[in-house]
């Protein structure tokens, strides 16, 4: 553990979402690492030694072998294709058709739905996901959202990061890289856990979303504001919008959360429930014409 965690103390460090270095106020420990908050735009980021998404991000990660991933994303594709046509639509409400990336596409289901309105294409690392998108049919490759990964396909009038924004390295360059792939009037639509949230808050390190190393930010809506300020996009939307959940994933989240094993896949991944805790954003930022 870093000799922040064990002063309990704080230290100025850069902020991404300032974009200049803030008082990080430490706040607790969670799985052996300290959780820091910027004093300025709330922004909660993980101190993580030796974790590498390359071996974390694996079919493990889908599949419950993992008790910060998901309980069987694959079983799961219709309660989660119907979630992710509620998204296509909430992005047709803004534009209705033309070219899409979805940043850590899994495998593949968003894209699916996206495929009726539009030019659909994704990036993901866990190679497992490819094979089965590509599969399917789906242009995606696999990799990171790098410059060198992104030079690989055109202009975009839409990039999602669905849920992924938590666990890139640094926030800033990945939504500056995507950004300067986005067409004049092309949207960034993301969606991320809410630190700033009455439920994050009040539960603090037992929080559903605090699994750090794999979470290493946990965003607010004033670091999304300043984010969106530092990129010359203009924040178009901000909601914490209901979400289908597979009855699996809440059994598999609430069996972490109580110290339960959870290396027992649940039942139930075929039936969705209707969720909001309020603790979850969707953002949408618009690249000015």
């Amino acid at each position: 553990m870093s000799a922040l965690a064990e002063t309990r103390t704080a230290a100025v460090q850069f902020c991404p979402a300032c974009g200049c270095e803030t008082v990080q106020q430490f706040l607790y420990s969670k799985n052996g690492c300290a959780i820091l908050r910027c004093n300025s735009c709330g922004l909660g980021r993980t101190e993580a030694s030796n974790f590498d998404p390359e071996t974390y991000y694996t079919g493990d990660y889908f599949s419950g072998q993992h008790a910060d991933g998901y309980a069987d994303y694959l079983g799961a594709e219709a309660v989660l294709r119907r979630e992710f046509a509620g998204i296509v639509e909430t992005l047709r409400d803004h534009h209705r058709s033309g070219t899409l990336l979805d940043v850590g596409c899994a495998y593949g289901f968003f894209l699916q739905e996206a495929k009726r309105y539009y030019d659909v294409a994704g990036i993901e690392l866990a190679d497992d996901a490819v094979q089965h998108a590509r599969r399917n049919g789906l242009n995606v490759v696999r990799g990171i959202a790098d410059a060198p990964t992104l030079s690989q396909f055109g202009r975009q009038d839409i990039i999602t990061l669905l849920d992924v924004i938590e666990h890139v390295p640094d926030p800033h360059e990945t939504l500056s890289v995507c950004a300067g792939k986005l067409n004049p009037g092309g949207l960034l639509l993301l969606t991320t856990g809410d630190f700033g949230s009455h439920v994050a808050r009040m539960t603090g390190k037992g929080w559903r979303l605090m699994t750090p190393p794999q979470h290493l930010w946990f965003f607010t809506r004033a670091s999304m504001e300043k984010l969106a300020a530092a990129l010359g996009l203009q924040l178009i939307a901000f909601d914490h919008p209901w979400k289908v959940v597979p009855l699996s994933l809440i059994v598999f989240q609430l069996r972490r959360m109580v110290g339960l094993p959870t290396n027992v896949r649940p039942g139930g991944s075929a039936i969705g429930l209707p969720v909001n805790l309020f603790d979850a954003m969707r953002v949408v930022m618009r690249k000015p014409l």
